[in-house]
């Protein structure tokens, strides 16, 4: 049994968007095996280090609230000049700092991970002990760069790229492993990398138990698409698909109803009708059973898409974008239906809507692939391992 120290910039309980279940998921099972304490930021104010979802598996959590007057001021002077991108200059919080130094200083620990980027650009506080970077993610901000539309965008999105790409690339080599959560993604920290450096696809899993009792109760022609818009990807993939694929539909499907969840982050989106906003809900899977359809209209992004997961462990049937099931083992028509233009999503969107069966068939196979592949019990075994050789070797 190692001792582990675990740092998230997200606090895990309640477990209500993507980042959050992967980690909840990953504590989880961890705790299995190892002793864990957690040091988490308070990305909501109402975070509670007593929560019933981390008391039963961390043996101390922790909890830092972000300091908004200081990065208000590291943003304007600092972030123009320095290595670190003015972004992650913003949010490092000097309270963060000297908590995770106080913490490895009152006990002795095997290994840190550090999950995500928010919380590895502390790893000078880590002393020497051995560390993990888990689930790098820069899909995002190459997808900017290269779609630029205009030569403003290219050239803006262009100087964030390579300040976020110099800094990773010396980030990373401090690191003695980092985790991603698709191929693609792997193939891209790679390239930043070029040097041998461990690269370990660990996917977005899900613990197939909690779903296993939620009904599936099919509302007629029901599309539900589910992702907080603090996310971009996620508000950029509503506003296309209100905008350029949902007309279709609603043209030959007037009485199609569209729920939209998760936080809306006061951005909004084209006028539609038939469109219902719950921002957040405690229990997005109730919503998910209910539809017929879950939606992925992603176009841009990394990692892999547990809103796709989540919908196939519910048995609703799943239309995305390329980007949408990138990373997935999912193959179109035999799990889900891809379609990248607007006439090809809305035909996707419709011919699913009125063909029971096939519905039922692309519900069924990606239940099994789930099962297969994305269960926790089958995507763990291989993080314990590259946790056992970050620590001993």
């Amino acid at each position: 049994m190692s001792r582990i120290l675990f740092l998230s910039g997200w606090f895990p309980a309640p477990a209500n968007n993507g980042s959050k279940i992967r980690i909840l998921n990953l504590l989880r099972e961890l705790s299995k095996k190892h002793e864990l304490s957690l040091v988490s930021f308070a990305d909501e104010p109402n975070a509670n280090p007593n929560a019933a979802e981390l008391y039963s598996i961390c043996r101390d959590v922790q909890v830092v609230a972000p300091s908004q007057s200081e990065a208000g001021r590291r943003y304007t002077v600092s972030g123009l000049w320095s290595r670190t991108p003015r972004s992650l200059s913003a949010a490092y919080s000097t309270e963060m700092a000297a908590r995770i130094k106080q913490t490895l200083a009152a006990k002795k620990y095997d290994v840190v991970i550090a999950s995500q980027l928010t919380m590895a650009s502390y790893k000078s506080c880590f002393g020497g002990l051995p560390a993990l970077f888990e689930e790098v993610e820069v899909g995002v901000l190459y997808d900017q760069f290269i779609k630029a539309s205009s030569l403003k965008q290219r050239v803006r999105y262009g100087m964030t790229w390579k300040k976020h790409r110099q800094y990773l690339a010396w980030l990373l080599r401090q690191y003695r492993a980092c985790t991603v959560a698709s191929e693609p993604e792997r193939e891209l920290v790679k390239s930043l990398l070029p040097e041998s450096r461990t690269v370990q696809v660990i996917p977005n899993g899900l613990d197939l138990d909690a779903y296993a009792d939620i009904p599936r109760m099919e509302q007629p022609n029901t599309l539900i698409f589910t992702g907080s818009f603090r996310y971009s990807a996620n508000h950029d993939a509503m506003v296309w698909f209100l905008k350029e694929v949902y007309p279709e539909v609603t043209a030959q499907l007037p009485d199609v109803q569209l729920k939209i969840t998760g936080e809306h982050a006061n951005l909004e989106l084209p006028t539609a009708k038939n469109v219902t906003r719950t921002g957040y809900v405690n229990d997005v899977r109730p919503l998910v059973a209910s539809a017929c359809v879950s939606l992925a209209p992603l176009r841009v992004g990394g990692g892999t898409r547990l809103k796709i997961l989540e919908a196939m462990a519910l048995r609703t049937p799943v239309v995305a974008t390329t980007k949408g099931a990138e990373g997935l083992a999912a193959r179109n028509n035999e799990h889900l239906l891809i379609a990248d233009t607007p006439d090809e999503f809305a035909r996707a969107v419709i011919r699913l809507l009125q063909d029971s069966q096939l519905r039922r068939r692309l519900a069924n196979n990606a239940y099994q692939l789930v099962q297969n592949k994305y269960d926790w019990a089958a995507v763990m075994p291989q993080f314990m391992h590259l946790i056992e050789r970050i620590t001993y070797n």
